[in-house]
């Protein structure tokens, strides 16, 4: 099912002979991928915010990839709530960056003693963008 919007407001593929339980999942899939985007880039900040900027190459590492996986679901986030501005190319490159950078960031965090939280949250986010990408096919 592709994104571009016809005339009436619909995803391009969706006809009145989709089923509405395939546009439902679709629908229900992009908001909660866009949802666990927003709490994983809240967890990846308080991370990254939690993490001596002077400490050891490790800790800089956590910082870092804290930083950057909390902007990656931040703009992943902006790109599924903008409905008729993004084509589905973009939306699918958007996503699968942000799943990569998720499950980056989780292991990580797995070498980071109190970042559980934070690990977790990543890979709730990389699942829900990979659930999201099947509704893309």
């Amino acid at each position: 099912m592709g994104l571009t919007h016809t005339d009436r407001g619909y995803p391009r593929g969706v006809t009145s002979t989709t089923s509405q339980q395939e546009l439902f999942r679709f629908l229900e899939d992009r908001f909660a991928c866009a949802q666990a985007c927003t709490e994983c880039a809240r967890a990846c900040a308080l991370r990254a915010s939690l993490v001596d900027p002077d400490g050891t190459e490790n800790q800089e590492l956590v910082r870092r990839k804290g930083i950057m996986c909390a902007e990656v679901c931040d703009a992943t986030c902006r790109v599924l709530s903008e409905q008729n501005q993004v084509d589905e190319s973009t939306i699918r490159v958007q996503v699968e960056w942000c799943r990569t950078v998720c499950l980056e960031a989780a292991h990580v965090f797995d070498r980071q003693a109190g970042a559980e939280d934070s690990a977790a949250a990543c890979r709730a986010c990389a699942r829900a963008c990979t659930d999201f990408l099947a509704t893309l096919n």
